[in-house]
């Protein structure tokens, strides 16, 4: 357990909160046989792009690189799709699924006094749209989008978003993802790390490690809860 005190929590969206694969029935009803294979190819793709984006410093906002990134996976796919089924796919981000655990949690370490933050890719209408169809408006004290930096995580100045906007040191934000590259990053960067690996992954072989790991947001509210009574 680390030993700075953990005044903030900063959650990663796209993953961590909202299921990126609920996209997957609808590309399955779209794209009959093909659906799992679509979604896991346009997420992989949305990842691979943000990164080259930052390291050219050709940044184009999450919802652009994301319908790229569908492009680039249909067309990989050998599967043919029109305007109307790209549209069909883009607005069923705005409608991500939230893991079924997240918003009572959510809830919970607000009750608890907890200030917390989404500290995404996504773009800032993005994040609105998906955390008010969750459920979670009024939930988090900030949104944070790496659009106002124009570079994508890993960089430092996507993370520092959040310690400039809770105006505490990275080492007393506990920063949650269930992307092991992305806690990865964020234990680089300075943050208490927690990684909610949700499929059973191995670890990154970066050097770094999660201060805590576990399988859902649930086990961020227990160590959250046992973390702050010491």
């Amino acid at each position: 357990m680390p030993q700075s005190p953990i005044r903030a929590i900063a959650f990663d969206a796209f993953g961590t909160l909202f299921d990126v694969f609920s996209v997957t029935a609808l590309a399955e009803r779209l794209f009959p046989g093909q659906g799992d294979a679509v979604s896991r190819l346009w997420r992989l793709k949305q990842i691979e792009y943000s990164f080259l984006r930052t390291l050219s410093k050709r940044y184009e906002p999450f919802d652009a690189v994301t319908e790229s990134a569908l492009h680039f996976a249909l067309s990989a796919l050998g599967v043919s799709a029109g305007q109307a089924q790209i549209d069909l796919l883009m607005a069923q981000y705005d409608r991500l699924t939230p893991f079924p655990e997240n918003l009572a949690v959510l809830q919970a370490l607000k009750a608890d006094g907890v200030p917390m933050a989404i500290l995404s890719n996504g773009t800032p209408r993005m994040l609105e749209v998906c955390t008010r169809h969750a459920g979670m408006s009024g939930v988090f004290d900030h949104l944070l989008s790496v659009d106002t930096v124009g570079q994508y995580k890993t960089t430092e100045a996507a993370y520092q978003l959040a310690p400039d906007a809770f105006g505490v040191p990275a080492r007393e934000i506990l920063f949650v993802s269930s992307n092991g590259w992305d806690a990865a990053g964020a234990g680089w960067f300075g943050f208490t790390t927690f990684w909610i690996n949700r499929s059973a992954q191995p670890p990154e072989a970066l050097g770094v490690a999660p201060a805590a790991t576990g399988t859902q947001l649930t086990d961020v509210l227990d160590f959250v809860r046992r973390h702050r009574q010491h």
